[in-house]
């Protein structure tokens, strides 16, 4: 079995499948380490606790999300529900950060 990941229209078997998916988590995950630096950087930055949570900036954030969505065809709610999971994730990493200052 070769190692070359297909994209996903070629793949022919479930294993095939199943190495582009892996890859796409081991991806996923690099681009969530680099985003999580960009919240270890806002709790050092940001003057006072109360300015860690920033709803009107979340609403922003799910929406340019659920608009990229709709740009290449994917399901706007389910994408729209993972932003708001990954920013309520990405704030209580912040405001822990933002204690240990």
């Amino acid at each position: 079995m070769s190692n070359t990941i297909l994209a996903g229209p070629d793949c022919m078997t479930m294993a095939e499948v199943r190495a582009g998916v892996d890859q796409v988590d081991r991806d996923l995950i690099a681009l969530l380490a680099r985003r999580f630096a960009y919240m270890a950087a806002a709790a050092r930055i940001k003057p006072t606790r109360d300015k860690v949570r920033d709803e009107a900036r979340k609403a922003l954030v799910i929406a340019n999300a659920r608009a990229e969505a709709a740009k290449l065809g994917l399901p706007e709610a389910a994408i729209a529900a993972l932003w708001d999971d990954l920013v309520e994730a990405s704030i209580a990493y912040e405001l822990d950060l933002f204690d240990k200052r």
